[in-house]
């Protein structure tokens, strides 16, 4: 069994919950409260801001040339492809850029972000792979079933560009590119290190829900 394979069955059950969220099935229904969204849309882009350094990170970390243009690429991807839609999102609520990028993250957000970063910094390429990995794969999972179950979610006047950009097949060909590489570098590996590996796919994607959790019940610091 490839590593990948493995870390969607662990992850099966976080992940049913998360597709079983009410912000997530508002998505794909389009009755989700317009001021999670926004909420969303903010936390999102300042998330996006350290998620981008994820791949700055892969880019020095990679062991050849090759890997380290594909990670360049798929920060340039994030910097001008999915924050150029928080963007769009944000100029049709009057929200500035500058509003975006002065956005303080809440809570849960700057945990996510820093313990991301932290994996990143201290750890493998691997270890940072099996870290930034669930976020994409997870929404192009959610993308995917939202335009299967909801084929009129693509055409849903606030929600659909957000379904149409995370069910694509060249949103999907980024996450099959790091799942081909994590299971290049997880071939062989001994299993204590594959068991930190998949502590990391699974504390991330517990963080994914609670990040859509946060966005659509609020959960600013308490004092």
């Amino acid at each position: 069994m490839k590593f990948s394979q493995r870390l969607f069955e662990k992850v099966g059950d976080i992940w049913e919950k998360t597709h079983q969220h009410p912000f997530v099935v508002g998505l794909g229904t389009g009755e989700l409260p317009v001021e999670s969204f926004i909420r969303y849309m903010k936390q999102d882009y300042v998330y996006l801001i350290d998620y981008s350094k994820m791949f700055a990170y892969g880019a020095v970390k990679a062991h050849d040339v090759e890997t380290m243009a594909a990670f360049a690429k798929l920060l340039d991807e994030i910097l001008h492809g999915e924050m150029d839609l928080h963007r769009q999102y944000a100029e049709r609520f009057g929200i500035t850029n500058q509003e975006l990028e002065e956005t303080k993250p809440l809570p849960n957000n700057l945990a996510y972000t820093s313990y991301m970063l932290k994996v990143a910094q201290n750890g493998s390429l691997e270890e940072l792979i099996c870290a930034l990995l669930p976020c994409m794969w997870s929404y192009w999972e959610i993308g995917k079933t939202l335009a299967e179950t909801n084929p009129s979610s693509k055409e849903h006047p606030l929600y659909g560009d957000w379904v149409t950009m995370y069910s694509s097949d060249e949103f999907g060909s980024l996450s099959l590119w790091l799942i081909d590489i994590l299971d290049r570098l997880t071939n062989g590996k001994p299993e204590r290190e594959l068991a930190i590996l998949e502590e990391h796919f699974l504390t991330t994607s517990r963080f994914e829900y609670m990040f859509w959790d946060m966005a659509y019940a609020g959960g600013d610091w308490p004092v």
